[in-house]
């Protein structure tokens, strides 16, 4: 590595510690290695170019419909309804309220594809509701905390669209591949929940509550709508009647018809919808536009070229790549969000783990896993951040990491399943129309 790279890095980090965005501060270190490397001229092409090369294409088009489907579901305020099922379906076991949360934020999540919002929403409804029954604070901050980042990979999954975009993998088939690990996710979490109260019945009191039939079939009902929204995006993908980016239209149109039947969406809600979209759209093709210099810079420099034929060189087993590549995006994403650590990583690293013979889709939803923990981790979990400061209960942050660290250990095991049978990942898509 040259002394051009290590001071374009050096630069980097100097610009991230001081607070720059990571989409400016990647664009414009990317520009000035370029410059350094390969001349003024060079330089001004790709400045002239590559925003527009990098932003105007079609399937680009699926990251703000995905974020509008999202912004409308969560302004129609589902989430009641859609907790109020869970409830209702799982009150006579264990653990019931904090069981009933991590199943209403995955099915919240396949609305939405935010973990932010997923978060910022149970905080604000199903945390008053669990303490008020006498679940354990920590339990249900960090169930909450947990079960947000369940929407980073059920479809529709901003995080495998941007890792399609970055890695040019079909974002098709990452959807798809992201259903069962999703699932699996959910299915573990409440596991370890279950045990957990059953192992120590004071962290979440059994309700003495029982629903007829008739009732918990009613609950169902306001649902329905979204349901087949839901259904009819992602089996339009699977079974090849439509792209992502039509599925995402679809989607969006579904969304909105559904919040228009909500008494609780106005006007204020559609204006809402649309700025977030815009916002957050501004934002992903901000990082895309400065990773994408950044990964010009590595690429011209030789910089790719060269830690891929010594890492390659050293002729290890592939699972000692995967876990340098593991380690490395858990300790980035103990201090950055997931957009960063993916756009920083990714260009370097998949090239290498693609030489040692993993199969893209399969790494585009480890990845998602990966971002998943640094979600929750300390010092900067996202998700803990916006528990705490959207729950109505006064909360320490102490209290909300404490609480979800059971969930980081969670995680570790859906990683090693995902790890030991791959067929996890790669059924669903081996199945897709063509």
């Amino acid at each position: 590595m040259d002394l051009t790279v290590l001071l374009v890095l050096a630069i980097l980090l100097a610009l991230l510690a001081i607070g720059v965005h990571i989409g400016i501060a990647l664009g414009l270190t990317g520009i000035l290695g370029i410059w350094l490397t390969t001349g003024t001229n060079a330089a001004t092409a790709q400045i002239a170019n590559l925003p527009y090369s990098v932003t105007a294409v079609y399937s680009l088009a699926v990251v703000p419909l995905f974020i509008l489907m999202g912004a409308f579901f969560s302004r129609a305020e589902l989430t009641a309804d859609l907790y109020r099922a869970c409830y209702l379906w799982l009150s006579r076991i264990r653990g019931a309220l904090p069981i009933a949360t991590t199943l209403a934020a995955a099915g919240f999540g396949a609305l939405t594809g935010s973990s932010v919002a997923n978060a910022a929403v149970f905080a604000r409804t199903a945390l008053p509701e669990m303490v008020k029954h006498g679940v354990d604070k920590k339990l249900a901050a960090g169930c909450i905390a947990a079960a947000g980042t369940l929407a980073a990979l059920i479809p529709p999954s901003l995080l495998l669209v941007f890792y399609g975009l970055v890695t040019n993998t079909s974002v098709a088939a990452l959807l798809i591949a992201g259903i069962i690990p999703g699932a699996l996710t959910a299915v573990i979490y409440m596991v370890g929940i279950y045990l957990r109260v059953l192992r120590k019945p004071e962290l979440a009191p059994r309700l003495e509550i029982t629903s007829p039939l008739k009732e918990r079939l009613g609950s169902l009902k306001p649902l329905w709508g979204a349901g087949l929204v839901f259904l009819l995006v992602t089996g339009g993908i699977y079974l090849g009647w439509f792209t992502p980016t039509q599925s995402a239209a679809i989607g969006a149109c579904g969304a909105l018809l559904v919040a228009l039947t909500r008494k609780k969406f106005r006007r204020s809600g559609l204006w809402g919808s649309l700025k977030e979209a815009a916002i957050t759209t501004g934002t992903v093709l901000l990082i895309l536009v400065g990773g994408n210099f950044f990964a010009r810079f590595l690429s011209y420099s030789g910089t790719v070229r060269d830690v891929s034929q010594a890492l390659l060189g050293w002729e290890q087993p592939a699972m000692v790549y995967l876990l340098i590549f593991i380690v490395v995006m858990f300790i980035l994403g103990m201090f950055l969000e997931a957009y960063s650590s993916m756009v920083l990583v990714l260009p370097l690293m998949v090239p290498i783990l693609l030489g040692a013979g993993f199969d893209p889709i399969w790494l585009g939803v480890i990845t998602v896993k990966l971002t998943e923990i640094g979600l929750m981790s300390p010092p900067v979990g996202l998700n803990v951040f916006v528990v705490r400061s959207s729950s109505p209960i006064p909360m320490r942050l102490n209290d909300v990491f404490s609480g979800v660290f059971p969930f980081i250990g969670l995680e570790a095991v859906v990683i090693a399943l995902l790890i030991a049978f791959p067929s996890l990942t790669l059924f669903l898509p081996s199945l897709m129309a063509t």
